[in-house]
């Protein structure tokens, strides 16, 4: 029976118990994915709902986070979570009840497969990977080595005198699931049964994601590593953790070689990207490759022309075979384009036979997605300049039509209309979409980004300085400013701000990859120095710093 199929499953329905892991969404599994794909009703714990959300289809339902609130305890939402999971299953639903780490390792997920099995519900489990093994992992704490040291792991909340005695009298590699208030009180227990002071251990919080942080110390030493790193909550609260512990391992001595999440070059730097989600696909991916956590502020809303007659006139023109080329200059143009043939009827077989251009790859990309591919995309410089370099000049022998469709913003530059004629050609340059101003952002983005909580800005044309700078406010001088390019530069130095990084060439994914080795170059200045490696928003530079290409 594939477990991807749907069933019927008679008067109850079936129920999924899924590991989402420690908290990187990247650790779903296919199998996780296929799951949540095909669910009625999700049931999720808090701390993963944001992790598996996006791959539930719209509308599906989320009893437990309509229901619950933050003064929910625990408890309360265990009883919520079976309640919710049973009630659905009866009424012939596909459930999926979602929990942190590993199902198996969930004692509140064990009780609800229970009370499953006693009515007759059909489940099933999808494992995930367990916070215990996940956290060390992303931490660059190995739990074995040559040694040969096995590894125990023990449940700090839960376990009792007998089992703090057993791995405290061991040589043993010991994964402890805790919460930083309470690390220092088991590290005195694990001594008091027999551990060594200066036994190595390291301790994690918010693993796998991007707000991780681990503190290296001994077992004697930490409750004093904690305090002097400000690290313990304020009274009240909790945050959970893991600490390793173990001689043989030598884990935390092996953490400055191994470490290689926290190490990544723009890790945990929170960078605004002035585009809308649907553009900025590929370039927060890129971003969050190297440890970003990215926020897209549109700052340009694109408008229908006020008069679309012109966009009629050459929709037909092109049906009807006026057109050599059609060239498109943005991704927003092949939108505009593809819903005027969406409202004519039509598809991407209407540019059968003629030649389509685009200015860079992710136009190109957008042509694909619609069915169509490009003839030509420059092959240096991605821009209105590297498409002329590339285009064929008019030739009557071989061309049988003379004229260009260029579909634009209204507020597009000449540099094309003006290469394209000089090549010999006709050009219809055509209104297709008009770009304005974006609405502001919300208060706490405004506040972020003029207050310093965004660690980077990148800017990506002269018009998303200007806009961000109407919409929003000015960026804090703490924040690392990246442009694109020269003219993009300039305009932000117009606007007061301090430019520190610029892409080598005018291209987003190189802007990213610069900012990725300023990012990198501070980071490695700052562990040369002997200093804290801290983000920009953490620390302000008490000079201004020269810009860098």
């Amino acid at each position: 029976m594939s477990p991807t199929t749907n069933h019927s499953y008679g008067t109850h329905g079936h129920v999924t118990f899924l590991g989402a892991g420690p908290g990187d969404p990247g650790l779903l599994t296919l199998r996780a994915v296929e799951a949540l794909a095909q669910a009625d009703v999700l049931v999720a714990d808090p701390q993963v709902y944001d992790v598996v959300r996006t791959h539930v289809r719209a509308g599906v339902d989320t009893p437990l986070q309509a229901a619950g609130d933050d003064t929910s305890t625990d408890s309360t939402r265990a009883d919520d979570a079976v309640n919710l999971v049973m009630r659905a299953a009866r009424g012939g639903k596909r459930v999926v009840r979602a929990v942190q780490g590993d199902p198996g390792l969930d004692a509140n997920a064990a009780d609800e497969m229970l009370a499953c099995a006693a009515e007759g519900i059909t489940f099933e489990v999808v494992p995930g990977i367990a916070n215990a093994v996940g956290v060390p992992a992303y931490a660059g704490v190995p739990l074995r080595n040559g040694h040969g040291a096995d590894v125990r792991f023990i449940d700090a909340l839960t376990a009792d005198a007998r089992a703090w005695n057993e791995v405290g009298a061991s040589d043993s590699t010991v994964v402890v699931s805790t919460t930083l208030e309470t690390v220092a009180a088991h590290a005195a227990e694990l001594v008091t049964a027999g551990r060594k002071p200066d036994t190595p251990l390291t301790v994690t919080v918010d693993g796998t994601t991007t707000r991780q942080r681990t503190w290296t110390a001994t077992l004697g030493s930490i409750a004093q590593t904690l305090k002097a790193a400000k690290a313990l909550p304020a009274a009240g609260g909790s945050r959970p953790a893991i600490a390793v512990v173990g001689e043989r391992s030598a884990a935390a001595e092996q953490r400055e070689r191994l470490a290689w999440f926290e190490s990544k070059p723009l890790f945990g730097w929170q960078v605004l990207v002035p585009r809308t989600k649907e553009q900025a696909a590929s370039l927060s991916e890129q971003l969050r490759s190297y440890g970003a956590v990215p926020s897209e502020v549109p700052t340009i809303a694109v408008e229908p022309p006020r008069t679309p007659q012109q966009m009629e006139r050459a929709i037909k023109g092109l049906v009807t075979g006026r057109y050599e080329w059609i060239a498109f200059t943005s991704v927003n143009a092949v939108k505009a384009v593809r819903e005027k043939f969406e409202e004519y009827g039509l598809d991407a077989r209407a540019c059968a036979g003629i030649k389509v251009a685009a200015v860079g790859e992710q136009t190109a990309k957008a042509l694909i997605d619609f069915g169509v591919k490009p003839d030509l995309v420059p092959s240096g410089e991605q821009s209105a300049a590297g498409l002329l370099e590339d285009w064929p000049p008019y030739d009557p022998v071989f061309d049988p039509i003379d004229r260009v469709f260029l579909p634009r913003a209204d507020i597009a530059t000449e540099t094309l209309v003006a290469g394209l004629i000089e090549l010999g050609w006709e050009v219809d340059d055509v209104t297709a979409y008009r770009t304005v101003r974006a609405s502001p952002p919300p208060a706490e983005t405004r506040e972020a980004i003029k207050g310093g909580g965004f660690d980077a800005v990148m800017f990506t044309s002269s018009s998303t300085v200007r806009n961000l700078v109407g919409i929003a406010g000015k960026p804090h001088n703490v924040t690392v400013i990246a442009c694109i390019g020269p003219a993009t530069a300039k305009t932000a130095e117009e606007h007061g701000l301090r430019v520190d990084v610029m892409a080598p060439e005018p291209s987003v994914h190189k802007l990213a990859e610069a900012l990725a080795e300023f990012g990198a170059r501070r980071r490695a200045a700052a562990i040369e120095a002997g200093e804290a490696v801290q983000r920009p928003s953490e620390k302000r530079p008490t000079r201004r710093r020269a810009r860098t290409s």
